[in-house]
């Protein structure tokens, strides 16, 4: 199985995802294509640069005869304008910069001023007034001549921008609206992106943990620290961290494209290396290369087992007081409120009490509200948190006839090799008590009609 490596120890910006690609072997021609296609008015200038003593390529975004700029320069640059055109205005009583007005409910949120990042992924404001929301940007992309699939993770990559901006802004995702030029740059970058993914040729990507930078980062709503409230939203579930650099490293765009093309997050997996390929971003930072690095190749052979990975939360509770009954109910209940997995185990406690650990797996976005549900529903006065990563097998049903009615069987498989069955239980179940069948054997039954509907395909 053929595997990109995503090295993001200088963070990730949309640019700096495109200069890998094409210092990986994407053809720029294609991205230019691209960008015509989209007819936004906009280009792409290709170059090579030296990032503290490493060679990689540079990719910015023109539009309207402009180029993209870090953020602190558009920002400095703003200041002074204002300073200038307004100086009896502190800066304080302003934050709505190329703008005086604000728009309810549609405010610039981080994915336009993300492009003003250290790493310099899209272009700042300019003068435009005019303003582009999801439906707009899923017409422009759905209309472009390129592939479904591109159309389809590009879409996704936005989306995952909408959604967090909606959710940091408090409005749905249909009411978040990007300025025209940042949603210029932003739709540039992550179509690119989707398209130069699928021409690299690999059947998936890994990503390494992300260095987030540190200090704080001024955006149309303020001084926020980094990272930007956007960027925190995106990468949740992901492994993060901070080596000291004092800049924002990961872009709401990166952290977007990450999200939505990288299957995993892990440390550097074993493989045979067939090349390597940097993508600068707009910064050299003294002794640290500003630089994302995608290294291709071909996976180990235990590697190429292909299992879905996905960020889980564990909360474990002990509990020595609680009723039986209680117990039971409390499973029911975390289950009705999305639990993944529940389950208890016996453990000898303190002062020689016997006890039960329960362990309740979940998504890390409900585990805040089943941690709640624990509290009020068991006598704990502790639970105990911990995010995981687990891997787990694609999973299917198919529906089976029995003598007595329909029965669904859950299938796992590897590769596309089916690797476990087993009839539903609940459906089982309520055979047997319908019917005064014994449950055994009316789950031997459906398994072996799932058996003899399927011999030989497996």
């Amino acid at each position: 199985m053929r595997i990109a490596y995503l090295e993001c120890f200088s963070g990730i910006s949309g640019d700096m995802f495109l200069g890998a690609l094409v210092d990986a072997g994407v053809s720029p021609q294609l991205l230019q294509e691209t960008v015509s296609a989209l007819g936004v008015g906009a280009k792409l200038e290709i170059s090579r640069v030296v990032r503290s003593g490493i060679s990689a390529t540079k990719v910015d975004v023109w539009v309207d005869g402009e180029k993209d700029m870090p953020r602190e320069e558009y920002w400095a640059k703003q200041n002074l304008a204002r300073a200038t055109s307004h100086p009896h205005i502190e800066d304080d009583h302003s934050h709505s910069h190329a703008h005086s007005h604000a728009h309810a409910g549609s405010h610039p949120h981080e994915l336009s001023h993300e492009e003003h990042s250290p790493t310099g992924s899209a272009t700042p404001h300019r003068h435009e007034h005019s303003h582009r929301g999801l439906t707009e940007i899923r017409k422009i992309i759905s209309a472009a001549a390129i592939s479904e699939s591109a159309k389809t993770k590009a879409i996704a990559i936005f989306e995952a921008l909408g959604a967090a901006e909606a959710k940091i802004h408090n409005v749905p995702i249909e009411a978040v609206q990007f300025h025209e030029v940042g949603a210029v740059d932003a739709i540039v970058d992550i179509v690119c992106a989707a398209v130069g993914a699928s021409a690299l040729g690999v059947d998936e990507i890994v990503c390494s943990p992300l260095n987030v930078g540190g200090g704080m980062v001024q955006c149309a709503h303020g001084t926020f620290p980094v990272p930007a409230p956007a960027t925190v939203e995106l990468l949740k579930g992901a492994p993060v961290y901070s080596s000291g650099v004092q800049g924002e490293l990961v872009t709401p765009t990166g952290a977007a494209i990450v999200k939505t093309l990288a299957r995993s997050f892990a440390a550097f997996p074993e493989m045979k290396i067939e090349k390597s390929a940097y993508g600068a971003g707009s910064r050299d930072f003294p002794g640290y290369p500003n630089v994302v690095r995608l290294v291709v190749g071909e996976a180990a052979p235990e590697l190429a087992v292909k299992t879905n990975s996905e960020m889980i939360s564990v909360l474990e509770a002990n509990l020595d007081d609680l009723n039986p009954q209680v117990f039971g109910y409390v499973m029911d209940r975390l289950l009705e409120e999305g639990a993944l997995d529940i389950f208890g185990v016996p453990v000898q406690m303190k002062k020689s009490r016997p006890g039960t650990l329960l362990t309740v797996l979940c998504k890390p976005e409900d585990a805040n509200r089943l941690t709640q549900l624990i509290f009020t529903e068991t006598t704990t006065l502790g639970v105990r948190r911990r995010d995981e990563r687990r891997q787990t097998l694609a999973r299917r049903w198919e529906t089976v006839g029995t003598e007595w009615g329909d029965v669904r069987i859950k299938i796992a498989s590897m590769n596309g090799t089916v690797t476990n069955y087993a009839p539903e239980y609940e459906d089982c179940r309520r055979i047997a008590v319908e019917h005064h069948v014994p449950l055994k054997t009316v789950m031997q039954e459906a398994a072996r009609a799932y058996v003899g509907r399927n011999s030989g395909k497996h």
